[in-house]
């Protein structure tokens, strides 16, 4: 687990923002001069679009996110995934007004490689440049760690992971007797809570982290009341591991700090206007591509087994809402409520042409037209019948959690292998776990992601029946 450490204020965030409007604008204009080729209104208009279309997509995939703190290599992916972002909508917007072909494929293709690799270089020589003045004690800020546990030690692993920060570690305190004058990853612990105030008078470090455990409350009053005394930066990083909220987001309100415990990326309008455009549109796409298919399908299934083509279930969605889910009719019986019994292998309920349904994933097709009328996702958690929710809401803990985004019809779990029958509650635990981790950690890219990989992998499964 790596803590990032987010600076109070930082300048360059602003000037990040200013050259990536900038530079593509200056790298298409530089190249078409350097190849000698005529300077139209139309390239202008590209690299104009260029700059504010990679802004809008860095901030959508948290480039100027706490940047300080992230290695590198994070940021140069971050940086490709903005720019890929920023090339699509680009050909998107050059194929709506049906002018690609006036534009050159060398200039275009230029641009397009050039630029990612300046805006990384640029970000590496700012980092060289700091990590230098750095390296050479200038703007080194000692730092004193309260509490040598799991918190403290990985707020000191991610100093030490980040030495271009500027942070000097020059020591732990802790009350256990067992670490006094020992070492931690070659950090010393200096002494005990006693010995915090005397030092902080002393001016032995210039900002000091609390990071012990909530359960000492009366502590960490008393600690402070000292320290008021003293000119050092005091700074409070809570327990995350106690209650697992290594993955809470803070906001506030009106200044008063807020834990969001269970919480998306998705839950602000931004990203949900963003999502929906993304189901929208390739949804709409997929049913037109897929039309024939559908056909095809509703025909062998009316011919080879008695009943309507098209199954609809009842299912938890957004927020525990019912929706019904969409599914081409795969077994004889249509079990839709308070006790539905699971697919196995063999199963005497499937059709004839149902095994082949259920292990292609292609009687989930219909379900994009769920996603059409915004009740579904094509990437979320899969939707369970409302009886299995109603039984693994009591057995398996934060369940419910996977509500907080619409259902999907592909997702996480499913291209990690956990898909088709869940007979026990291990597996049930594990499709959880993925599904809360896609929450946790939803993107774009991520959807691109799994979307790309469904079509690899995703669609046929030996543990679907």
């Amino acid at each position: 687990m790596h803590i990032t450490i987010k600076p109070d204020t930082s300048g360059f965030v602003w000037l990040h923002r200013l050259v990536d409007i900038l530079m593509p604008f200056l790298l298409l204009y530089g190249i078409i001069e350097t190849l000698n080729y005529p300077w139209a209104e139309r390239y202008a208009i590209m690299g104009i679009l260029g700059g504010f279309v990679f802004v809008a997509s860095a901030q959508v995939v948290g480039i100027y996110q706490n940047w300080r703190g992230r290695p590198f290599f994070n940021s140069v992916k971050m940086i490709l995934k903005g720019w890929a972002l920023t090339w699509g909508i680009l050909i998107v917007i050059a194929f709506l007004y049906k002018d690609a072909n006036n534009f050159s494929r060398l200039v275009v293709g230029l641009w397009a490689i050039i630029t990612p690799i300046t805006l990384i270089g640029y970000r590496l020589f700012i980092r060289l440049i700091l990590s230098k003045y750095r390296m050479q004690g200038k703007n080194v800020r000692k730092i004193a760690i309260i509490g040598a546990g799991k918190v403290g030690q990985h707020l000191a692993l991610a100093i030490q992971n980040t030495p271009w920060l500027g942070y000097k570690i020059v020591g732990f305190y802790d009350d256990n007797t067992d670490l006094q004058n020992t070492q931690i990853e070659n950090i010393p612990v200096v002494g005990n809570l006693n010995q915090v105030y005397q030092d902080a008078k002393e001016c032995t470090f210039d900002e000091l982290y609390i990071c012990l455990p909530l359960r000492v409350e009366n502590k960490i009053k008393q600690l402070l009341n000292q320290l008021t005394n003293t000119t050092a930066v005091v700074k409070y990083i809570p327990d995350l591991f106690s209650f697992d909220l290594m993955h809470a987001k803070w906001t506030d309100l009106k200044g008063i700090p807020i834990i969001s415990v269970f919480d998306t990326p998705i839950n602000n309008t931004t990203a949900r206007l963003i999502k929906r455009s993304e189901d929208f549109m390739l949804s709409l796409v997929i049913l037109i591509l897929i039309s024939p298919i559908l056909l095809v399908v509703s025909i062998l299934i009316k011919a080879t087994s008695p009943g309507p083509v098209i199954f609809k279930q009842k299912r938890y969605g957004l927020n525990g809402q019912q929706i019904k889910v969409y599914k081409f009719r795969s077994m004889t019986t249509q079990d839709n409520g308070s006790v539905i019994k699971q697919a196995t292998k063999n199963d005497a309920r499937i059709t004839p042409i149902g095994g082949f349904l259920r292990r292609t994933s292609l009687d989930e097709l219909p379900q994009f037209i769920n996603v059409l009328q915004g009740k579904m996702s094509i990437v979320g958690p899969r939707p369970h019948a409302v009886a299995h929710n109603e039984e693994f809401r009591q057995l398996v803990p934060k369940y419910m959690q996977r509500h907080l985004v619409k259902p999907g019809i592909t997702g996480w779990a499913q291209i990690n292998g956990w898909r088709g029958e869940t007979d026990t509650l291990e597996k049930m635990e594990k499709r959880i776990e993925y599904d809360l981790h896609y929450i946790n950690n939803w993107s774009l890219w991520l959807d691109i992601k799994i979307i790309i990989l469904t079509i690899f992998k995703g669609f046929i499964n030996k543990n679907a029946y």
